[in-house]
């Protein structure tokens, strides 16, 4: 088999970043996704005639790869984006945002003029990223967050403000079990170049819409194939290529992206023998959830920001959709990471974020409806030393993509689209 055709399993963010990329260099690509509907973990679904996410997402300006396939399929940044500059406000507790200054001063004076924190707290935050950046962002060894801060005395209110929120919302991982050295990654690509790299990105369009509609519909026009409802069941090795077996048949290909989530892509690879390392890295991933309730008020209802945070609350960021997508009285209220919410029930959760939005913003009218959203694999739980597969297998045709899978960054769009790219960047 001379002639390169690309399979690709899984129409998420990964594997339609890699089917793009290939389509953009005319290689034949067909893409085969399980369920109705592509995006992944980062899809569009309705809920009472209401356009939804299945989680709510943060791109920032350093996910240059991302932003340049948005645009590459057919996507306007402008348009698509609320584009807002960093800043942080834990409602009534905290709050700081940088100015239109160059990187990394911008940070510098977000950080001494921050609000909620002693200046002698200030002091300290702006030393540690001077110090930070002063070692170019690499540490001797990887440790936890919590033992990185310990050793720069950034103190338990200090955490709890600044450096917490933020590796929660990178890392998606606890600071007492979160890699230092791949948060320091996130901090050196978004806050040491350029400042709108730390720009902070909220889609208008659902995920569904933002990426990956539009990649299929780029693919098809260069020639390649989408076949939704489509899972499969196993991969073949050939003498020359691969075969994927469907439910409607067996087909062949020169190479195959699996860009499947990690617990189907196991089950794929495990009869494999050769790939049996590959397996065994995927088995030993530990994984975080991410909670979303979205809460339907009367459209008068909105919050003082398009985004902000709650301090020592269930609800850690809200997203008021009214502001940022037009979706008037539209609230979504996210918990990442494990806690102690996992404890209750959907609509005790529900509830105790409607109290919450009561108690802080004084919202007395009822929501319409509520919804909860649990996705309980959200992401990998991001350790130190974590070692994560790599995308070229021991098969050299066989490639994985996915957020897991070797890399700088956490479990984020950017690190699952970079995952696709290197895939495409394997096959010539």
């Amino acid at each position: 088999m001379n002639k390169i055709n690309v399979a690709i399993i899984g129409g998420g963010y990964a594997g339609m970043a890699a089917a793009a990329e290939l389509a953009s260099r005319n290689i034949p690509v067909t893409v085969f996704e399980s369920a109705r509907q592509l995006g992944g973990r980062a899809r569009g679904v309705r809920h009472n005639d209401t356009q939804l996410d299945n989680g709510q997402h943060l791109l920032l300006g350093c996910y240059r790869e991302t932003l340049r396939l948005i645009e590459l399929v057919g996507g306007d940044i402008g348009q698509d984006f609320l584009r807002l500059p960093l800043q942080l406000d834990l409602h009534n507790e905290f709050a700081f945002k940088a100015p239109r200054l160059p990187a990394p001063f911008h940070l510098l004076f977000a950080l001494l003029n921050a609000q909620g924190l002693t200046w002698r707290e200030r002091i300290k935050a702006a030393r540690f990223m001077l110090a930070l950046r002063h070692m170019n962002f690499r540490l001797p060894r990887d440790m936890t967050v919590a033992e990185l801060l310990a050793q720069h005395g950034q103190g338990t209110d200090l955490t709890l403000k600044l450096w917490e929120p933020l590796t929660i919302a990178a890392l998606n991982t606890p600071v007492r079990k979160a890699s230092a050295q791949v948060l320091l990654n996130v901090l050196r690509d978004a806050l040491n170049r350029a400042r709108a790299d730390s720009d902070m990105l909220l889609p208008r369009i659902d995920f569904t819409d933002l990426f990956p509609q539009r990649a299929a519909a780029y693919v098809e026009r260069q020639g390649g194939e989408m076949f939704l409802s489509s899972g499969v069941e196993a991969i073949v090795p050939q003498d020359e290529g691969l075969s994927l077996v469907t439910a409607q048949g067996t087909h062949s290909f020169s190479h195959v992206i699996c860009a499947a989530p990690p617990t189907v892509a196991a089950k794929l690879l495990r009869p494999i023998a050769e790939l049996g390392s590959a397996v065994t890295q995927i088995d030993s991933l530990e994984h975080q959830p991410i909670y979303t309730v979205y809460l339907q008020y009367p459209a008068h209802v909105i919050l003082p920001h398009a985004m902000l945070g709650l301090h020592r609350r269930y609800s850690q960021w809200l997203f008021d959709k009214g502001r940022i997508a037009g979706q008037s009285g539209l609230l979504a209220s996210v918990i990442s990471a494990e806690g102690i919410h996992q404890e209750l029930s959907q609509e005790e959760l529900a509830r105790k974020v409607i109290a919450e939005l009561r108690e802080e913003f004084g919202i007395t009218e009822a929501p319409a409806w509520f919804k909860v959203i649990a996705e309980k694999r959200a992401t990998f739980c991001c350790a130190p030393n974590l070692q994560r597969p790599s995308q070229q297998t021991a098969l050299p045709r066989l490639l994985l993509a996915g957020d897991y899978t070797a890399g700088d960054y956490p479990a984020t769009l950017e690190g699952a689209v970079l995952s696709g790219v290197r895939c495409a960047a394997l096959i010539s």
